[in-house]
């Protein structure tokens, strides 16, 4: 059902997190890049980051356990084990050849008003609509049950609003201050003790922590950790079937990022990097590989639901399941190489 409250206050989060990092570290929120570097190259801040997302599921559960994601149990069938793997290599290989996902695309890279973002987002999301409409042509989800239209809102009851409001506001304040103060503070001791070490880098892995705490609070509290309601979305244009919830994430997550760039711009290095580390490319770069690979995604993505950021959350909910989709996903993007 459409959830007007807590996809707004998600979307805030979303953009919290994916602004944080880009004007605190100088990086990309990019899930799908994350996920392959846990692997090939981990660091202390790839490990923050995905500590900061394991975090998210203490705090809402004491606080707010009714936005928690819920996942639909996995019988442990040969048939579920081949599907799971097989669409999460498919995202692998395809989040490989198109450099990115939905966060790293759409969240981040629309923003930028990348033109091979824009590419790659319009070719996931339209390929993803079809496969969806192709795969379930009832178009009707767990998300929308009963005979109630999907695009009805449903609103959090004052005591969820308020504990909603409470918490996103003091991870937000936490994620943009307390970075700033670790880095004082290990400043001030690197100047009185006369190391040798980088006073930033706790500053940058308190980032990377806040970050990966901000999306993964986005992720569930907006419902877009969920399968069901990701391509309720997708159910469009038949308007009974269909959420719009995802439209609002676009429209506070994507466009304050979008103002958010276009105010501060890239000419002031970030705090705690000495220049950022943006994408090269740009549209002219855009090929056939490049192209295909969105497309493989939108697949994928229309299959099931899930791509990398909600992935990451169900593989701490769900370890068999995790275990199964991040082995497929690191799979495909061996085989998509460098």
């Amino acid at each position: 059902m459409f959830t007007p409250v807590e996809t707004t206050i998600g979307a805030v989060l979303l953009h919290k997190a994916t602004s944080n990092l880009l004007y605190q570290n100088g990086n990309i929120l990019g899930l799908s890049g994350f996920l392959g570097r846990l692997v090939t190259a981990p660091s202390v801040e790839i490990l923050a980051f995905f500590t900061g997302m394991a975090a998210s599921y203490p705090l809402l559960s004491s606080l707010v356990p009714e936005v928690v994601t819920r996942y639909p149990s996995m019988p442990i069938t040969l048939q579920t084990i081949l599907f799971t793997t097989s669409v999460a290599a498919l995202i692998g290989w395809s989040t490989k050849a198109s450099n990115g996902c939905t966060s790293g695309h759409m969240l981040c890279g629309l923003s930028r008003l990348s033109g091979r973002s824009t590419v790659a987002t319009a070719t996931f999301f339209t390929v993803a609509l079809i496969t969806h409409h192709l795969v379930h042509p009832s178009l009707y989800t767990e998300a929308c049950p009963g005979d109630v239209p999907c695009y009805t809102p449903v609103f959090p009851s004052p005591p969820t609003t308020l504990a909603l409001g409470l918490l996103t506001s003091s991870a937000i304040l936490a994620a943009q201050t307390i970075p700033h103060f670790i880095a004082e503070a290990t400043s001030s001791h690197a100047a009185n003790t006369k190391t040798s070490s980088d006073p930033q880098d706790a500053a940058r892995t308190a980032t990377q922590f806040f970050s990966g705490l901000l999306f993964a609070l986005g992720l569930q509290i907006s419902g877009m950790a969920h399968p069901a309601k990701v391509t309720s979305f997708l159910s469009f244009p038949v308007i009974h079937a269909w959420d719009p919830s995802l439209a609002l994430v676009v429209l506070f997550g994507v466009l304050p990022n979008i103002v958010s760039i276009q105010r501060k711009g890239f000419a002031k290095p970030p705090a705690f990097a000495k220049m950022f580390e943006l994408p090269t490319k740009t549209i002219k770069d855009v090929d056939v590989k490049f192209v295909a690979g969105a497309a493989a995604f939108g697949v994928g993505w229309g299959l099931t639901g899930t791509c990398p950021g909600p992935a990451v959350l169900r593989a701490f909910a769900q370890p068999v399941w995790g275990v199964l989709w991040l082995g497929g996903f690191w799979v495909g993007r061996r085989v998509g190489g460098a």
